[in-house]
């Protein structure tokens, strides 16, 4: 496949895991929590990493570039995965107590202290509400985001294809 091919592939995984996550909020009613929501961030961030490098074709050193971008956005929708699924982990007295919801916190708060808030994660993070083969929603968010970090440092070793 060449980069374009596979930064096309990505977008379209991350444009179809965003619409997996709308249908679960507004169709199944699952409320995301203030680290799902970090998780969706990181989707777009890739998605439009991706979707920039599909536009704008480069070759060489700029599918480097794009490569490096991608990796960096997944590894960083992993580390809030991550810490999700730390907090599903914990017992059930070390559980943060839930806190406002997303759309309170953006009223009232800073940007940067929404972020932060929503790093530390809440109680409402730490609930299991939907299970496949297994894995919650960060447990499959955290494995996708795996594949972006790899199909990212991939692109940014191999040699290039235009």
């Amino acid at each position: 496949m060449t980069s374009r091919q596979v930064f096309g592939l990505i977008f379209l995984v991350c444009a179809g895991l965003l619409g997996v996550a709308f249908y679960m909020e507004y169709v199944m009613g699952l409320e995301p929590c203030p680290l799902c929501w970090l998780q969706r961030f990181g989707f777009m961030g890739a998605g439009l990493v991706s979707l920039v490098a599909v536009l704008h074709g480069p070759s060489g050193l700029g599918v480097r570039i794009y490569g490096l971008l991608l990796a960096v956005t997944a590894g960083a929708g992993l580390g809030v995965a991550g810490r999700q699924l730390w907090l599903q982990s914990l017992p059930a007295d070390q559980v943060p107590a839930c806190g406002p919801s997303v759309d309170y916190l953006l009223e009232v708060l800073p940007l940067f202290e929404v972020l932060a808030t929503a790093l530390k994660g809440t109680g409402d993070c730490a609930e299991v509400v939907w299970r496949f083969m297994g894995l919650s929603i960060p447990g499959w968010t955290a494995v996708f985001f795996s594949l972006l970090v790899v199909t990212g440092l991939a692109v940014l070793l191999r040699r290039s294809k235009s």
